[in-house]
């Protein structure tokens, strides 16, 4: 067993390194201080690279009983200059900015991945072909209600070829760090467009003829209400972990759909981050 003082610079070593990952933590001030927008800048205008993995337990598909781990890349490359940052975040390209330090804007192109047969183990899509792959336009405003950024409003509309859908959330921010570390938690409520409803959820003439399903048709209006959990916090100055939890809960006539086995969605992930 060690002794008080073969342990006394064992303890100040881990004293040393906890107190210099606070001093990294509360040096700068990001863009906006929430865990779930990534801002790597260290609050300075140029370029900064976060590159890092994700792992996520997560629903097979939307509607899915079945689940499974994934892994996926995770971090950005972004430029800053002022109050607004653009980046290029896996498959999306956009530009956020602040303004009036209480009104977060963001705008993106992504690429969408459809849903595939293979993505059931099971066979529970079979006959159903794989989904449209296409892109989407995000935009999305955030409005703080206090100085802080310790409550939020949150808008977001999606615009695709197949289909639209829109959220609207208010969301809570835990400590006060100015860095975006910490958690948050935020609820939503989610809707959609009938085609964007028939995307993931409606079954064609001949999606019917080939799966056995019935022939399936949706309308528009309200789709879910969701909760969110982000975290994210410094190990060291340039590493991050962050973590994320996911819940949607299915409203109206998409738990009726043959597609739905469950009448949620459900996800969980970790991951690491260094920043360059």
């Amino acid at each position: 067993m060690l002794n008080i003082t073969t342990r006394l610079p064992f303890i100040i070593s881990i004293y040393i390194f906890a107190a210099n990952t606070v001093l990294a933590q509360d040096s700068y001030t990001t863009l906006v201080p929430l865990p779930s927008i990534d801002d790597f800048t260290k609050g300075e205008d140029g370029w900064a690279v976060g590159l890092g993995l994700g792992i996520e337990y997560e629903s097979a598909y939307e509607g899915s009983d079945e689940f499974g781990l994934e892994v996926d890349p995770a971090g950005a490359v972004q430029y800053r200059r002022g109050d607004n940052i653009f980046y290029w975040a896996g498959e999306a390209l956009g530009w956020r900015g602040l303004r009036y330090d209480k009104w977060l804007f963001d705008a993106a192109i992504a690429f969408e991945e459809g849903r595939e047969e293979s993505d059931s183990d099971e066979g529970h899509l079979n006959g159903l072909g794989d989904g449209d792959e296409g892109t989407e336009i995000v935009l999305q405003t955030r409005y703080a209600l206090d100085n802080n950024w310790r409550y939020w409003l949150d808008g977001r509309v999606v615009a695709s070829e197949n289909g639209n859908l829109g959220l609207f959330g208010i969301g809570y921010r835990f400590g006060g760090q100015n860095n975006g570390t910490g958690s948050e938690i935020a609820i939503v409520a989610v809707f959609h467009d009938s085609d964007y409803a028939n995307k993931d959820f409606g079954i064609n003439a001949r999606q019917s003829a080939a799966s056995g399903l019935q022939e399936t048709h949706l309308s528009g209006g309200f789709r879910s209400f969701g909760l969110n959990y982000n975290y994210r916090t410094y190990i060291a100055k340039n590493w991050q972990v962050f973590g994320e939890a996911v819940y949607e809960h299915y409203s109206g006539d998409i738990k009726d759909s043959p597609i739905t086995r469950n009448n949620y969605e459900a996800e969980v992930g970790v991951g690491f981050i260094y920043i360059f």
